[in-house]
Formats: structure tokens, sequence, C-alpha cells
């Protein structure tokens, strides 16, 4: 009775071994490489693939994701002579399972030594300055060399990127001194330009006010001639309006009479202010025939004048 459960218990592990070795269940974004009788077979793909048990092995598991690398640290010597310490980080992935099974022992270390020897080469072609400012240029050389050599791994070198550039404690410090003299150089540059910008602003104000007074003084001038030319305009009107009006109240009747009294008036009126005033010796006319005799020519000037 017992050899005869045991019987089916054994046949029933066989079977579960031969199920488990036969069945395999391929994750996303990996390839397994196959091999059957220690020969490359085949890749399986991802999702549900069938093996023949205990002929078939999988050899090799490869992820096809983007895998990023450390590259170390490491010195680099420029074209100029200066050590830089410079460390990066590649980012690769594998494009073809079975080469990169059987391409290289070791495609990981192969990528990073690689990587290491093409920064060496591409940094030894450059000046220390340029080193700095051509990163890009440095981390796409770097890609290229890579690249080409990778193919026969089966890995597709994505970028490179220098992480840190150190050169030397005293190329530092004499980075940094040319840096500071050059900020003070700019700073003076700046306050010198300022100044003169300054000096420049002045004379253009002062310049601006000296025009805008001579023009205020010119308006002044001709606002004050146009004024005075007005009121002697003015004047000359209404001296002309009075003559008129005089002259066409002489033509009425009794004209004559009239003159003779005003002209009288202003005689006595002018008389009498010479006397008013005590710092003025007044001499009065003997005979006063004579203011008549004044006062007779004058109105011939006035008969003269209307003839």
């Amino acid at each position: 009775m017992n050899n005869a459960l045991a019987i089916p218990v054994v046949l029933f592990v066989i079977a579960a071994l031969f199920v488990m070795r036969s069945i395999k269940v391929v994750p996303q974004q990996h390839a397994w490489v196959v091999e059957r009788l220690g020969k490359y077979h085949s890749t399986l793909t991802p999702g549900l693939s069938i093996l023949i048990p205990f002929v078939d092995q999988v050899a090799y598991k490869h992820s096809l994701k983007e895998i990023p690398l450390d590259v170390p640290s490491q010195i680099c010597i420029t074209r100029d002579n200066t050590q830089l310490q410079v460390d990066g980080i590649l980012y690769f992935q594998v494009t073809d399972p079975m080469r990169a099974s059987y391409g290289s022992s070791n495609y990981i270390v192969a990528v990073t030594q690689l990587a290491q020897t093409s920064l060496r080469s591409v940094i030894g072609k450059l000046e220390l300055d340029k080193t700095f400012e051509e990163r890009d240029i440095i981390n796409a050389q770097v890609v290229q060399a890579i690249d080409e050599a990778a193919l026969n791994w089966g890995v597709k070198v994505l970028r490179y990127e220098i992480k840190d550039l150190t050169p030397p404690k005293e190329i530092l410090h004499a980075m940094q001194s040319q840096i500071t003299a050059e900020r003070e150089k700019r700073a003076l540059i700046a306050a010198s330009e300022g100044r003169r910008q300054e000096q420049i602003n002045i004379a253009t104000g002062e310049r601006e006010a000296f025009i805008a007074r001579s023009e205020g003084e010119k308006q002044s001038i001709i606002n004050k001639a146009q004024g005075e030319a007005a009121s002697i305009t003015a004047v000359a009107e209404a001296t002309a309006l009075a003559i008129e009006r005089i002259a066409a109240a002489i033509r009425q009747p009794g004209g004559d009479q009239a003159v003779q009294l005003k002209v009288a008036e202003r005689a006595v009126d002018a008389f009498g202010k010479v006397a008013a005033d005590a710092a003025t010796t007044l001499i009065i006319p003997a005979n006063m025939n004579e203011v008549s005799g004044l006062i007779a020519s004058a109105m011939k000037m006035v008969q003269v004048g209307r003839a």
C-alpha cells in the first residue's frame, strides 16, 4: 500500500518539476537569453514562454531599461598640463541581449573603462579654460567614442554627463583671484561709466536750462515789445480820435469861441500851477495884451489847420 502511494507522489513531483522548468514568465522591459545544450537558442520576450526541461535553460537575464552608471572619479591632464579631478555619470541601454551576453564578459565594466579612457583622451586635447566652457562638447565626444565600441556589446550609450571638474587647490586659488580681479575691473569700469554719464546728464541739463531761460527771455522781450507797440498804437489812435473830434467840434457854430475859452483856461491853469510852486519864480507880463495876443496866435493856427 505504501509503495502504491509513493509512485503517484513521485510522478506528481516529477511532473511539477517539469512544469516549473518548462514555463517561464518574462517581466516587462526584460529579455532572457536561452541556451539549449550549452548553445545559444533564443531570446525570450516579455510574457509566457515554454522551454524543454533539462534541455533549455535561461543563461542570462537583461533589463532593457535605461541604466545610469556612475563613472568613478579620475585624474585627467589637460593640454596645458593641468591636472583635473573629473567624475561623471553614464546612461546606457541594452539593445541586443545576445551580444550583451556573449560580446563581453562584463559589458558594465567594459563601458565604464571605455568612458574613463575616452574622457581622458578628450580632455587631453583641451586647455584648462576650455574644459569649463565646453562641457557639452566633451560629453558629446565621450558618447560618440563609447557608442562605436559598445555596439559589439549589444549596448547603446545614450548620454554622458560630467558631474564635477575639480582643479588643484593652487589653480583654483589662481582662478578665484583672476575672477576677483575681473569683477573689480568691471566694477571700476561701471563706476567710471556712471560718472561719465552723470557729467553728460548734468551738462545736458544745464544746456537745456540755458536754452529754456534764453527762450523765456526772448519771449519776454517779444511780449514786452509787442505790448509797447500796442500801447503806442492805442495812444496814437486815441490822440487821432481826440484830434478828429476837436476838429469836428471847431467846425460847429461857436467853435472858435470855445477854442479861445479853452486856450484861456489852459493859460490861466498854467500860471496857477507856476504860482503854486514856491521854488519857482513867477514873472507876470506887464502888458496883459500879450496874453490876448497869444490866444489870437493860437486861433490863427487853428484857422490855418481848418483851411
